[in-house]
């Protein structure tokens, strides 16, 4: 699952040995620091795989705190905010995420 929050962009997958564990993934450090903060988790860095940091977390814990951050939102345009409260390197990639994402708009969307 792919997850784009006020903290930045996460990779979610299941782990693979760890009944009820998820492992949260990200390609910068600050995406996982809201979410390791609050819960008291240390980001692992893995810098040989596809994602450089990760957190291992239960995944019921993963999911009150996915619940928040859908209470919490408070803002009509998600990549203008994130303009203001990341930077602009961060906001240019979600207009790329965007973009390549209208590519899967389905031909019917503007008729």
């Amino acid at each position: 699952m792919w997850l784009f929050t006020e903290g930045g962009f996460v990779s979610v997958i299941r782990h693979q040995s760890e009944a009820g564990k998820l492992i949260v993934r990200a390609r910068d450090y600050k995406s996982l620091e809201g979410i390791a903060n609050v819960i008291g988790l240390d980001i692992e860095p893995s810098p040989g795989r596809d994602y450089p940091y990760r957190v291992f977390i239960d995944d019921s814990i993963f999911a009150a705190w996915l619940s928040k951050q859908v209470m919490n939102i408070n803002y009509s345009n998600y990549k203008d905010h994130m303009e203001t409260i990341r930077d602009h390197d961060f906001s240019c990639a979600l207009h790329g995420v965007w973009s390549a994402m209208q590519q899967a708009e389905d031909g019917e969307a503007r008729m």
